[in-house]
């Protein structure tokens, strides 16, 4: 597929590695910040937006949730992409002569064993990828970044030691995003993700959710979060196997929207073979 797709980060972020997996043929653009890939993605300026919503280790991108609903986009496709944390250096450096290690205040804690294994101190940045390429532009062998092998091959720097992260499944799941809706595409296995709101009622929510059980359909994602900052107002977001045209995801669907104020698809794909 040719086009342009938007992604969070510098290049090289595991973000620009979920575009080069999902999208292989799409040329790239980074952006500094979730709502910029929104704008671009909603604008025209590019075709695509990839979002990263959540990590196995750390957990869900809140950002991204309470952007979602407003986006005005649609999902049209899913990524799992397992994330390496690898240490990197400058050209010619060793792992012994590193004393400060540079990533995203996420990824720091994921591979704290080997940073205080290694009397490595762990160093905040606002982005791993360009962690990385400020200790290629400094070229202290001292410093190192935590970022993956896309960066390094990027900004030119040494693997010093691969895949330290301290949890052997870190997986992070991301989010294609496009203007147009696609409901029409089939799969084996559908994923559809939608946002809810339920009525003042009592038990509503146990209520909105009871056509789901009825109707065998299995749910792997509800969440919720405040609109408005309003501890009254609430929003679900949820996901769930199916399609809105299956007979029982449509039953499930109507009862649902009896007891809630507003329902709406965010998105009908095909679920990644990566997710098990």
């Amino acid at each position: 597929m040719t086009g342009r797709i938007a992604f969070q980060g510098e290049l090289g972020a595991y973000s620009h590695q979920a575009c080069k997996q999902a999208r292989p043929g799409m040329e790239v653009v980074p952006c500094t910040t979730f709502e910029d890939v929104v704008e671009m993605t909603r604008s025209g300026e590019v075709d695509l937006g990839m979002l990263a919503v959540e990590n196995s280790t750390y957990g869900r991108v809140a950002d991204v949730h309470s952007l979602l609903p407003r986006a005005g986009l649609h999902i049209v496709d899913e990524a799992f992409v397992r994330v390496h944390i690898n240490l990197l250096g400058v050209r010619g450096g060793s792992l012994a002569e590193v004393r400060e290690a540079h990533g995203h205040v996420v990824i720091l804690p994921q591979c704290a064993s080997f940073l205080r294994s290694h009397g490595i101190k762990g160093r905040v940045s606002s982005d791993n990828a360009r962690a990385a390429r400020e200790v290629a532009e400094a070229g202290d062998r001292s410093r190192a970044a935590l970022a993956s092998e896309l960066a390094a091959q990027i900004y030119g720097l040494d693997v010093l030691a691969r895949h330290i992260e301290d949890q052997q499944n870190n997986t992070t799941r991301f989010l294609v995003m496009s203007r147009e809706a696609d409901h029409s595409r089939r799969a084996d296995q559908m994923i559809t993700t939608f946002t809810f709101r339920v009525r003042n009622i009592p038990a509503a929510l146990y209520k909105a959710l009871g056509g789901f059980a009825t109707n065998g359909i299995n749910m792997t994602k509800l969440e919720s979060y405040m609109v408005g900052g309003s501890f009254m107002a609430t929003e679900f977001y949820a996901d769930i196997e199916g399609h809105p045209e299956d007979a029982n995801v449509a039953l499930a669907l109507e009862e649902l929207r009896y007891f809630t104020d507003a329902v709406s698809i965010l998105g009908v794909y095909p679920s990644d073979r990566a997710r098990g």
